[in-house]
């Protein structure tokens, strides 16, 4: 799971944390992915950290709500994808992929079940969206995603909703270290490899930016 973003959005609403820190109701928005992760029967996580990363190992240690947990360290900034190969190392061959500011309450069995019937290389949950601008979108067809568009308004479209599954082996011919998981994977590989998308209508909250920050004070009760 990723989770060493700055939250520079949030600068001023949470203070100088984290993001996946930021304060719900008394609680690390963290902890509640890890309540989700929890149901779903996950047994370990690896968290990506980087800023400030001892604010988040002190809280949640080496175990948290019967979940085992390892750290994968940036010592600098490696970006979305570095952070992911980085931690993939510490992976057997396939893992869900979180991102940990993110909530997006989806059947994770499911997609990885998706994953194995498509025979895909990278499987993402899609979330469908109306009238927004905040996200790009995803262009399906069938089960196969064929385009990633850039952000615009939109009446109505499929967003990348930031859970993926995919097996190590998706790194072995790339050798940046420091590099965008969107823009060197995702949009590089579409038309390389196969990448399928399984939409869901689950509830789905991204605290990036202050509004949902204070819409999830509510919404996570």
């Amino acid at each position: 799971m990723l989770a060493g973003g700055l939250g520079t959005r949030l600068r001023g609403v949470i203070n100088d944390l984290p993001k996946p820190m930021a304060i719900i109701n008394g609680k690390p928005f963290l902890h509640y992915v890890f309540v989700y992760l929890s149901k779903q029967k996950i047994n370990n996580v690896i968290l990506s950290v980087g800023y400030k990363a001892e604010i988040i190992e002190s809280f949640f240690g080496n175990r948290y709500l019967d979940i085992e947990i390892a750290y994968s360290k940036e010592t600098e900034p490696l970006g979305t994808g570095g952070g992911i190969k980085q931690a993939f190392q510490l992976v057997n061959d396939f893992a869900f992929v979180l991102n940990g500011d993110t909530f997006f309450d989806i059947d994770l069995n499911s997609l990885r079940d998706f994953h194995l019937q498509n025979e895909a290389d990278i499987t993402l949950a899609l979330k469908s969206m109306k009238n927004f601008d905040r996200y790009g979108t995803v262009l399906l067809h069938e089960n196969r995603i064929v385009n990633f568009e850039e952000k615009k308004f939109l009446v109505e479209g499929l967003i990348n909703g930031g859970v993926y599954f995919f097996g190590k082996n998706i790194f072995e011919n790339i050798v940046e270290e420091k590099f965008s998981f969107e823009k060197v994977v995702l949009e590089k590989y579409v038309s390389q490899k196969k990448l399928c998308g399984k939409i869901y209508n689950d509830y789905f909250i991204d605290i990036g930016i202050p509004e949902d920050y204070l819409k999830a004070q509510q919404e996570l009760k």
